[in-house]
């Protein structure tokens, strides 16, 4: 018998839909909300937490660096840089514009496009 796992949001009092303040990004067939540095999508009357799987589209690798006009070339991505936090597979990527930047030995790598719903 297969038991679906999923990682429930603990003690979420804000609730998440259009014109709610957070970041809208569509993930497969639906929608989650970035909070935080967490991925939010709602389920019956909790929020569970979602991760970016790494694929094809949203690869993990070294792209030896990415020329991206989403920042200054110095910028360095880490709590508090002004880019919101996306969990990807088992690290942490920053929306730059419509796109992941993974910071990675001094320079950023493109993880892929990610669509924003307005």
């Amino acid at each position: 018998m297969s038991h679906h796992h999923h990682d429930v949001h603990q003690d979420h009092d804000h609730e998440h839909g259009p014109d709610c303040g957070h970041t809208a990004i569509k993930h497969g067939d639906h929608v989650d909300y970035l909070h935080d540095g967490h991925l939010h999508h709602p389920h019956q009357d909790h929020y569970d937490e979602h991760t970016l799987e790494v694929s094809d589209k949203n690869p993990d690798e070294c792209t030896n660096g990415h020329d991206c006009d989403g920042h200054d070339p110095d910028h360095v991505h880490g709590p508090g840089c002004g880019h919101e936090a996306v969990p990807h597979g088992d690290h942490i990527c920053y929306l730059v514009g419509d796109h992941l930047h993974h910071p990675h030995e001094g320079h950023c790598d493109h993880h892929g496009p990610i669509e924003v719903v307005e």
